[in-house]
């Protein structure tokens, strides 16, 4: 797409051109606002596209001069001249560090930036990246160190580096960038810091490592301030690279309307999206977002865990224990990669199979009860959320999968069963050992395997933030939906064609145990098959009508009720003539 100031030059040389009639306008941007002359009137100029009031006749009756004669000035030079000065205003704009911030003219809650000071108080990392962000933001920055001429070479030129006191007094706004355990080192300050708003950006080590709150600790050190809790879980490389590189969303809480009014303008100057979270009792949850690892992650990942254990030891018996006690081989060789190989395709076909079975339940819920507001159990509801993370665990799966498979021929001891199986068919002289039927099958397994991979990790593509953020609702409903299934179809199809007849074949049930993609079938073919039931129109007609509000029971049948006030009517006419005629 053309820049905002390529589109700026097109339209006002347009609008020169179209105000004085006459040749083309030749622009010094001709290649970037239109390059094609018909954008200065050459073709405006063949239909007719002038200035009405440049073409109306004098009030004397005589015609207008035209429009340069009346200015003095060429229209080459008019036009060059505003283009000039716009390519100069965008050049200026786009130097300016943060793109994202928004326009305030116009805007009389948010203060002019230019015009507040700020203070910060800290010397460390994330104090230098805030002084960074909120200088290019445009505030005035005025920095408090306890040995400023030494931290001074730190911050940029443009902020002011004193002492803790002098900054605390040229500002009313004050970053405190400190830790817990150093909040003491301020009472000092308490004299100066009365009626300041004081914004704790501090985290601690541990989740609830303390009775109360780092926020709510320091507005009981300081009665006399007004404390905000905010850019907690922000960090240092956000500010410094600006709010597109790291999560925009800065979550603020404080018992002052105010002053948190004041915090969440200054967030969004700086390019940031604030999060009213209330009163500071929301101050420990907040301080607790930083600390949790993955949340949204603990159940998948245990699930996926759960799953991986249970086929290892299922194919460790098969592959391993089974040919130790019954054929006194040692097989421990097969664990790092073939019982590894084999245990990973069946976590990632069942996580898969996983991400929709909670969708069918849902479906069955719903056309049971014939409504869609009451509540699915809270299991169902967790599944549900989780379903993005199930997703991309079993697309890691199948990623891990693929790359083992590729190793199988390297292995050393793939190499020694080549050359055994050579040795052994040059001794029974068997010159022709093409299998038709094996020779399809491994080419066909591949085949649909590869597929399999490419379509999963298109869904795992689309499901991040920043691609997902990209599509409309359709683009990403047909995605993550239909081709999802459509993955799901083709994986058990690559399982299918793995197994071919060999589930049919006594030798493969080790300890009367069948192969392990049999088991892992069950629970993709019941989602398969419910879907397809799902598909057909009696059921898909009432589960449509019932996602768009219909609800058993509430609404009368208006056919049957015109029939049977038809029938009623016919019945008392009968009786009203039979009357009459009485």
């Amino acid at each position: 797409m053309p820049s905002r100031a390529r589109l700026c030059r097109a339209v006002l040389c347009h609008a020169v051109s179209l105000a004085v009639p006459g040749r083309a306008v030749p622009c010094r941007s001709a290649r970037t606002c239109g390059g094609r002359r018909r954008a200065h009137g050459q073709e405006g100029g063949a239909r007719g596209l002038t200035s009405p009031l440049l073409a109306s006749p004098l009030p004397d009756g005589s015609a207008r001069p035209p429009a340069a004669a009346q200015s003095g000035v060429s229209r080459t030079a008019v036009c060059c001249s505003i283009c000039g000065f716009i390519q100069w205003m965008s050049r200026g704009d786009m130097a300016k560090p943060l793109l994202g911030h928004r326009s305030m003219e116009g805007d009389p809650s948010i203060t002019p930036a230019a015009s507040r000071s700020i203070g910060v108080l800290g010397s460390g990392d994330f104090a230098r990246s805030l002084a960074i962000r909120l200088v290019c933001s445009g505030f005035k920055v005025v920095v408090g160190s306890r040995n400023p001429k030494r931290k001074a070479g730190l911050f940029p030129s443009a902020a002011e580096v004193t002492f803790q006191a002098e900054a605390v007094k040229k500002t009313d706004v004050i970053f405190v960038a400190v830790f817990r355990e150093h909040y003491s080192t301020l009472c000092d300050l308490a004299d100066v810091l009365v009626g300041k708003i004081l914004v704790d950006v501090s985290n601690n080590t541990e989740i609830n490592h303390h009775k109360e709150s780092n926020a709510e600790y320091l507005a009981s050190l300081f009665p006399a301030c007004t404390v905000v809790k905010g850019f907690n879980v922000v960090s240092a490389w956000t500010l410094q690279s600006g709010a597109r590189d790291g999560n925009k969303q800065v979550l603020i809480c404080s018992n002052n309307q105010e002053a948190k009014r004041t915090v969440a303008e200054i967030a969004q100057v700086m390019g940031f999206t604030p999060v009213d979270m209330g009163c500071m009792s929301s101050a420990r949850e907040i301080e607790n977002i930083p600390l949790r690892l993955l949340p949204a992650w603990k159940i998948p990942i245990f699930l996926a865990l759960g799953l991986f254990l249970c086929f290892f030891t299922y194919n460790l018996i098969r592959q391993v224990i089974h040919p130790y006690i019954r054929e006194q081989k040692n097989k421990l060789y097969k664990i790092p990669i073939e019982v590894v190989n084999t245990t990973l395709p069946c976590v990632a076909y069942v996580m898969l199979s996983l991400v929709y079975l909670p969708g069918v339940l849902a479906a069955c819920s719903q056309l049971y009860y014939g409504t869609k507001y009451r509540r699915f159990p809270d299991w169902l509801d967790q599944w549900l959320q989780h379903r993005k993370q199930i997703g991309l665990l079993s697309f890691f799966c199948a990623a891990l999968h693929a790359v083992y498979s590729l190793c199988l021929p390297m292995r050393r001891s793939h190499r020694y069963q080549l050359i055994e199986t050579a040795v052994k068919q040059a001794v029974e002289k068997k010159m022709n050992i093409w299998v038709e039927e094996e020779v399809w099958r491994m080419e066909i397994y591949i085949s649909v395997g590869i597929i399999a991979l490419g379509l999963l990790s298109l869904l795992a593509i689309t499901s991040l933030p920043s691609i997902a953020n990209s599509l409309n609702w359709r683009e990403f409903s047909f995605i993550q939906s239909t081709l999802g299934f459509i993955a799901l179809v083709i994986s058990t199809l690559h399982t299918l064609t793995y197994g071919w007849s060999r589930a049919f074949d006594e030798n493969q049930y080790k300890f009367y145990l069948p192969p392990t993609y049999t088991l892992t079938l069950l629970v993709p073919c019941t989602v398969i098959l419910a879907k397809v039931i799902f598909s057909l129109p009696c059921i898909q007609q009432r589960l449509l009508r019932i996602r768009r509000g219909w609800e058993k029971g509430r609404y009368v049948n208006t056919d049957f009720l015109g029939f049977m006030t038809a029938k009623i009517s016919c019945l008392l006419s009968v009786w009203i003539n039979q009357g009459s005629e009485v």
